[in-house]
């Protein structure tokens, strides 16, 4: 199988013609209503890959740029501010995270829109996403997609967690498939298999994708050792992110019980220093592409 056909298989997808569908996918149970206030509260966690992923695009002077899944802005500003002559577009599917980008005054254009259907009306020289494209299905034709999209000589900068193999996500996983009442399944099946497929490929396999297709190429992976304090802070981490599916899928008690149990087990898994900090190891994928 070549490396089209694993990102494919990998995203939920099977070759009928077309890619089709196949696999119920996480981002349509993490839905657009997300909390700013939720994903904020380790912000400054989340902003060190984006800025190293911003620091790595090799341009010097581009005129338009997208910044696909900007949330509330953060970094788009930050965008704006490195090349204070582009036009630079903040696209996001969630009202609240747009809104709260808004409220601070600038010259970047907020736009709502799904980004797994988008595509720019005119090719940008930059196209810039963190933490976005591992709740879009369809990997195989997506980043061939976006880069064809691109300028002459654009880039198609990403970042993606590697989050799937990390003891905070298989626990999410493990808790599904056992922690209701004498070690009951929770959720629907749909739910388990969504949860259970991994989303994001093997860094190789986006090499194979991409190399043929782009005239650079740079593919790394990072871990960080990410101090978190407060309390239950694995939970509160994942709450605003790759929880999200699960926690609006279950209702009432079936959700009390998941988040009870799986509380118990992050803190087995993640236990506080005797500084009362927890560490938090956390692996993510970059790549910037140069068409």
């Amino acid at each position: 199988m070549d490396a089209v056909g694993r990102l494919a298989q990998t995203a939920g997808y099977a070759w009928k013609g077309k890619f089709v569908a196949t696999q119920y996918h996480q981002r349509q149970a993490a839905g657009t209503q997300w909390d700013p206030q939720q994903y904020l509260k380790f912000a400054d966690h989340r902003l060190r890959p984006a800025l190293e992923l911003l620091d790595r695009v090799p341009l010097e002077s581009p005129r338009l740029i997208y910044d696909l899944g900007c949330g509330g802005g953060q970094i788009t500003r930050l965008i704006a501010e490195r090349w204070p002559s582009a036009q630079v577009v903040g696209v996001d599917n969630s009202p609240q995270m747009l809104a709260q980008a808004a409220e601070e005054p600038s010259r970047i254009e907020w736009v709502e829109a799904d980004v797994h259907n988008w595509s720019p009306a005119v090719p940008p020289d930059l196209i810039y996403s963190n933490a976005t494209l591992q709740w879009l299905d369809g990997h195989a034709t997506l980043f061939p997609r976006l880069g064809e999209a691109l300028a002459a000589g654009g880039c198609l900068a990403v970042q993606m967690p590697l989050s799937w193999g990390m003891p905070s996500h298989r626990l999410m996983r493990d808790t599904l498939a056992d922690g209701g009442v004498a070690g009951q399944p929770l959720g629907t099946e749909v739910l388990r298999q969504s949860m259970a497929r991994k989303w994001v490929a093997d860094a190789g396999d986006y090499y194979d994708l991409l190399a043929g297709r782009t005239s650079s190429l740079d593919i790394w992976e990072t871990e960080y050792m990410q101090v978190l304090v407060g309390d239950d802070p694995i939970f509160e981490w994942v709450k605003g992110t790759g929880l999200r599916p699960i926690l609006n899928s279950l209702e009432g008690q079936e959700r009390e019980t998941f988040v009870a149990e799986y509380t118990r087990r992050l803190r087995v898994a993640y236990p506080a220093k005797s500084d009362g900090r927890t560490l938090y190891p956390f692996r993510r994928l970059f790549l910037v592409a140069t068409v």
